[in-house]
């Protein structure tokens, strides 16, 4: 987002989190879809769908290894359901899509129990090891830990604001005994210890002596795997590609959205986007 950052391939953006710039890493352009594509995915299986919006952007993985990391990670045992993210009818055409089917009960599960396989396959194929650092108010943190525990290669040290979460989400993080899961309790609120994550981010140089990611929104790894339930949830809510939707979006920091919008710039036929938020 800043332009001082030279193009690099998918793996390197999935582990680096911020530019060095301090900007966002994001694609040089978006793929447009075609009404024909449109027409061929609608009957896809969530894994089926994901493997063909992220081969779009993720060009250095081979195929098949991509498309194991995706069926590794969609399955009804990890999400209770065998559609992933299920859309139910509420009243007069208003619909709702569950993203709270993954192990935190968090919509971030979505997109972390990608990033965590993603990680691990292209940690090993480098021979690297990555430090994730992180802050939370409660979901990211759990859904990142959930994702990454007991995986090769990767410790994760999340900063969560002491006393501000609820007890359920303490419970979930703090209970985790794995060896690469780190929690640290910062007094202060949320802000806090995103401005530490972000000053570590900021830093180039302890950046990459410490080999520090990172997997709040700011990571375009993520953001990708979003984009996939906004197509999967628009098949779902419509009979045909002539119909549009809106989609209102609970928001806190506007990386769930975000995926919505890129949706809409790659031609899902997106009305209007709503932003809830707090």
């Amino acid at each position: 987002t800043r332009g001082k950052t030279a193009p690099k391939p998918f793996s390197e953006v999935l582990l680096m989190g911020l530019a060095p710039d301090g900007g966002l890493m994001l694609p040089e352009s978006y793929p447009k879809i075609s009404r024909e594509t449109l027409e061929e995915w609608r009957n896809l299986s969530y894994p089926e769908l994901a493997f063909e919006i992220m081969s779009l952007f993720v060009t250095d993985i081979p195929a098949d290894d991509l498309r194991g990391i995706v069926e590794r990670t969609y399955t009804e045992a990890v999400f209770n359901s065998k559609e992933i993210t299920p859309v139910r009818t509420l009243s007069d055409g208003l619909k709702i899509q569950a993203l709270s089917n993954g192990p935190t009960l968090a919509f971030k599960d979505m997109a972390m129990q990608f990033l965590g396989n993603a990680f691990e396959y292209v940690l090993k194929r480098e021979g690297q090891t990555l430090n994730i650092v992180g802050a939370t108010s409660g979901d990211t943190g759990s859904a990142a830990e959930y994702a990454l525990r007991g995986k090769e290669g990767i410790h994760v040290f999340m900063m969560s604001p002491k006393g501000k979460m609820s007890a359920f989400q303490r419970a979930q993080m703090y209970s985790l005994q794995d060896e690469n899961i780190h929690n640290i309790a910062v007094d202060g609120m949320f802000d806090d210890c995103q401005d530490i994550v972000k000053a570590i981010q900021n830093d180039a140089a302890f950046k990459e002596k410490y080999r520090i990611g990172t997997v709040n929104s700011i990571n375009w790894g993520r953001v990708m795997a979003q984009v996939v339930y906004y197509f999967a949830g628009y098949f779902k809510a419509t009979e045909s590609n002539d119909e549009t939707v809106s989609f209102c979006v609970p928001s806190g920091n506007f990386g769930n959205v975000c995926a919505g919008h890129i949706a809409k710039q790659m031609g899902l036929p997106v009305r209007r986007l709503m932003v809830a938020t707090n």
